[in-house]
């Protein structure tokens, strides 16, 4: 890995992005709280506070709070109308647009299927038609739009902003979909793949705000993950780690296309649990299924969502083969918790929709009983705030992080941000002084 030196500008630049950090993660915070939390001297506080007022992305809402026995302190927010970021999400079975403002809160989410034989230019074309009908919807000053989100099922290329070989996306082999999509849009794309791109959501605007170590599922079509240590995006050595659906979670299970055995994608993603259920269903007689009648009058009726809806129902059919689904989603928090002793764990995605609560309870229950270190601190966990759209969302956020979160890769010179944890502040990220 290469490392490199820094210098005053990059201090510069990344100063004011934990100052700005601070502002977005709280609901309100003065400049003496900022300069408390970051290490920043007041002076150096005020001046970058000073430039991003002027620069109109931060506001000073009038309210005032009254420290104890201390003048009044000007309370600071970030402005929410001052910006706005596009994101898409490509799932390989549909297309997902929103515009979000500042906060990153959404506007609108628009969504269309996607054509399972259409090809890499094809499906760019209905990608820039879904931006231009998002921004027309909106009606989003174009001059304040910061730049359009990707995110995409993995393995990526971030450098070269490709698809390379995904395997439920059939043709994409080194697809430079950033620069297609760039040059279908005329916008700035920032592209990764849409597990990361939730969790980086969820730290903007979601249940990771503030944590600085925590660990993402993301259910779709299939199952990924996405890291947060340190406050930083961790991508790994080839920028694709957080692969957390191919963990092998039963040595004899069923082959994945990933070329390992019982991986937990290949047993919980949707597919699984429809034919898991209908193999149940079909096999014996079970009175106290509506599900089964229901599967009796017609099998395609079970279908993923009608098992979700079954499930949170308490169909005793749906609620056993999620319950067993979110065993092995536990087996794997678990391997997490002790590999790298993060602080929470999110559960996110249209792929658990109506069962968040099932599966967070599962896990929760793992994490309490089964980490070494769980007589020092058990792991949380929390349903994604984002729900069914937290890749959408998330991919837009991956503009508003890369223009405004503190980067430790940029400020370093190195190619991947480092993971370890500083527990002296978990509450932020430490400036440079």
């Amino acid at each position: 890995m290469r490392q490199a030196g820094t210098n005053l500008p990059k201090v510069g630049r990344y100063n004011r992005a934990v100052v700005l950090d601070q502002i977005q993660l709280a609901d309100g915070i003065s400049r003496v709280e900022i300069a408390e939390h970051t290490g920043l001297t007041p002076q150096t506080v005020s001046g970058i506070v000073r430039r991003l007022l002027d620069e109109g992305i931060v506001r000073e809402d009038g309210a005032s709070r009254v420290a104890s026995g201390g003048k009044p302190r000007t309370t600071l927010r970030i402005n929410a109308e001052a910006g706005s970021a596009v994101g898409l999400h490509f799932d390989p079975v549909q297309l997902s647009c929103t515009v979000v403002d500042l906060l990153g809160r959404p506007l609108l989410v628009k969504k269309r299927p996607t054509h399972p034989d259409a090809d890499p230019p094809q499906v760019v074309k209905a990608m820039a038609e879904l931006v231009a009908d998002v921004l027309a919807e909106t009606g989003v000053d174009r001059d304040k739009i910061l730049g359009l989100g990707l995110a995409t099922p993995g393995p990526i290329d971030l450098e070269q902003g490709a698809i390379v070989g995904a395997p439920q996306l059939t043709g994409w082999m080194r697809v430079p979909v950033q620069h297609m999509l760039s040059e279908a849009t005329g916008l700035p794309v920032t592209l990764d793949n849409d597990a990361t791109a939730a969790a980086v959501g969820e730290r903007w605007s979601g249940a990771g705000r503030g944590v600085a170590d925590f660990a993402y599922f993301y259910f779709g079509t299939g199952v990924g993950g996405g890291l947060i240590l340190n406050h930083q995006v961790y991508r790994g050595g080839s920028l694709n780690a957080g692969e957390f659906g191919h963990s092998s979670v039963l040595p004899d299970g069923p082959e994945c296309y990933c070329g390992n055995r019982g991986c937990l994608e290949r047993l919980v993603n949707p597919t699984a649990i429809v034919a898991e259920v209908h193999r149940r269903l079909a096999s014996g007689s079970h009175p106290d299924s509506a599900l089964a009648r229901t599967f009796a009058q017609d099998p395609g009726a079970v279908d993923h969502p009608a098992i979700g809806l079954a499930a949170a129902a308490g169909d005793p059919v749906a609620a056993a083969v999620i319950d067993e689904s979110a065993e092995h989603v536990a087996s794997v928090a678990v391997d997490i918790a002790n590999f790298l002793d993060v602080d929470l764990i999110v559960l996110g995605g249209h792929g658990i929709q109506h069962v968040e609560s099932r599966y967070v309870d599962v896990v929760a229950a793992a994490l309490a009983q089964r980490p070494l270190s769980r007589h020092v601190h058990v792991v949380d966990v929390e349903a994604s705030w984002l729900g069914v759209d937290a890749a959408v969302v998330g991919s837009a956020a991956l503009v508003l992080h890369a223009t405004y979160s503190p980067q430790l890769s940029a400020l370093l010179g190195t190619g991947t941000p480092p993971g370890g944890r500083d527990r002296r502040r978990p509450d932020a990220p430490t400036a440079t002084r």
